[in-house]
């Protein structure tokens, strides 16, 4: 009752600043794809993943080769997708689930600070997209990984009128072939694809599209871990693997964790080849049912792909570090938005832009007012697409108080123009990039640049003391020792056991895990 009161009452608000309603509005189609990095397609540069369905999408999109996800991690950029506004100002700061203050110390890595805490759910009191599309018309879809919140913060209280497979886990349960364990998923035969599943129910949904226009979010699972995918695909990237020839070292140090350097995992590329196969179904019904003409179609990543931590998946080379770390292997995603109306046909775009931008730009498109307290953070990009108008710099921010799984550090950042700053907790000390002439983040310039360190620096406590953000502390039972035996371990016994998992992965005995479903046989 409260979730249909709070959309009649956005209703009201909006009614005076909408377009007239027209059988023409466009739809929209959100395409998310769960840790898939910068270079894990065939357009971005991979010679190792295919994608050719993605490909031929951004042959006829605009494509943003400065495109930013919301967070380093999966729930806060999520949220600011769905919020149009910066993690520190919307509160969900790390992925729901993760330990924060002293709880941290259950995990013994044995580090400097205390993980700030963090929103658990999405706030009720956010205006979503979704939940304005459905005020002024739209009928809303979700399918697949949301983790934004648990019972009473599931998609279908915040906007979407059917959900299928959102809840509040952020990675496959049951693996990527059914049983799913997924209450908001049944399961129709054993082994079926879980990225294939959420592809047909989208087809679904497409087919019962009628009069009214639609926003569709299709947020697939993969590429996350664990990786899995069939034997028939495994086979084919081994062999590909080999034959373009394994490096003998596939890991290198950075500074707490191994971070791959090679994109040779055969499993990975079988898991983005089928999420990509899945692309593909839904883009053809969407020509099918003659709605490719009058549907915008989004695709892009919730943050970089996952060379550290996790399943150790992939490389972000050149882009330095991957999911977790402050670096641009972090942050910088896939990001594409078709327009059908527009002669884009794979025109570029380097202008600096996040996910907090979708929101307002859809509303544009859409014919709805900016709704000025909602999505703060982002901009329109439609003079972008439509007019070639590069809009002035404006400071992008990002905030992650935490550890998180995959060795990045504590940190804020501020990206204004050619420059990146990025703010370390524990040191309390800055690094300045200058991606124009760096842009894999090789040389720290805050020496050669003082004046720009500084005014960047106020810059960022000015705008995270006005959004309210919150901060790490310092573990008063920190023990040095204890964090050089860790940090040994690390070096001495991890690294070694990845390098060897990788060359086990590459062997011609490999054999899955025994409830790999479909890992032999599949309908996929």
């Amino acid at each position: 009752m409260i979730n249909l009161l709070k959309i009649l009452a956005i209703g009201l608000l909006l009614q005076s600043c909408t377009t007239e309603k027209s059988p023409r509005k466009p739809n929209v189609l959100f395409i998310l794809v769960d840790d898939l990095g910068i270079n894990d397609l065939g357009f971005t540069g991979s010679s190792y993943y295919e994608t050719p369905h993605i490909d031929r999408l951004a042959s006829q999109s605009m494509i943003f080769t400065q495109g930013y996800a919301g967070s380093r991690v999966c729930s806060p950029s999520r949220a600011t997708i769905l919020t149009g506004k910066f993690t520190a100002r919307h509160g969900i700061t790390d992925w729901i689930g993760a330990k924060s203050g002293e709880d941290w110390r259950a995990l013994n890595r044995y580090d400097k600070l205390l993980p700030a805490d963090y929103r658990h759910q999405l706030s009720p009191d956010e205006v979503t997209l979704a939940e304005t599309m459905k005020a002024n018309g739209y009928r809303t879809f979700f399918a697949g990984k949301w983790h934004l919140g648990g019972e009473g913060s599931y998609p279908e209280d915040h906007g979407f009128d059917i959900n299928k497979g959102g809840w509040e886990k952020g990675s496959p349960v049951g693996g990527y072939f059914s049983p799913f364990n997924n209450p908001k998923l049944n399961d129709n035969y054993n082994g079926e694809n879980l990225s294939m599943r959420l592809a047909r129910e989208t087809v679904e949904f497409l087919k019962q599209a009628g009069e009214e226009p639609f926003f569709a979010m299709l947020s697939f699972y993969a590429v996350h871990g664990p990786i899995q995918t069939t034997q028939e695909k495994w086979s084919k990237y081994r062999n590909k693997a080999l034959a373009r020839g394994v490096s003998e070292h596939g890991f290198a140090m950075e500074r707490k964790l191994p971070i791959r350097q090679t994109q040779d995992n055969p499993v990975y590329a079988g898991l983005v080849k089928s999420m990509d196969d899945a692309v593909g179904v839904v883009l053809e019904e969407l020509k099918r049912q003659g709605l490719k003409q009058n549907t915008i179609v989004i695709f892009t990543s919730d943050n970089g792909g996952v060379a550290s931590g996790d399943s150790f998946s992939t490389s972000n080379l050149p882009f330095r570090g991957g999911k977790g770390y402050q670096w641009e292997g972090g942050i910088r995603v896939p990001y594409l938005i078709y327009v059908p109306w527009q002669e884009s046909k794979g025109r570029q775009s380097n202008y600096p832009v996040t996910g907090a931008d979708f929101y307002p730009t859809i509303l544009d498109y859409a014919g709805i007012k900016f709704l000025k307290g909602q999505h703060q953070d982002g901009i329109s990009l439609r003079p972008v697409i439509d007019e070639s108008i590069t809009p002035g710099e404006r400071p992008l921010y990002w905030h992650y108080p935490h550890y998180g799984n995959q060795g990045g550090a504590p940190s804020s950042i501020i990206r204004e123009g050619r420059w990146k700053l990025i703010h370390y907790y524990e040191e309390d000390r800055t690094e300045l990039y200058d991606l124009q002439k760096g842009p894999f983040e090789e040389k720290d310039v805050a020496e050669n640049f003082p004046g720009i360190a500084a005014s960047l620096s106020e810059k960022l406590q000015k705008w995270l003391t006005e959004a309210g953000a919150a901060y790490p502390k310092e573990d008063t039972l920190f023990d040095a020792a204890e964090r050089q035996d860790y940090d040994s371990t690390i070096v001495h016994k991890l690294l070694p056991k990845l390098e060897a998992e990788r060359q086990r992965m590459l062997s011609d005995d490999f054999e899955p895990n025994p409830d790999w479903w479909g890992s032999k046989v599949t309908k996929d």
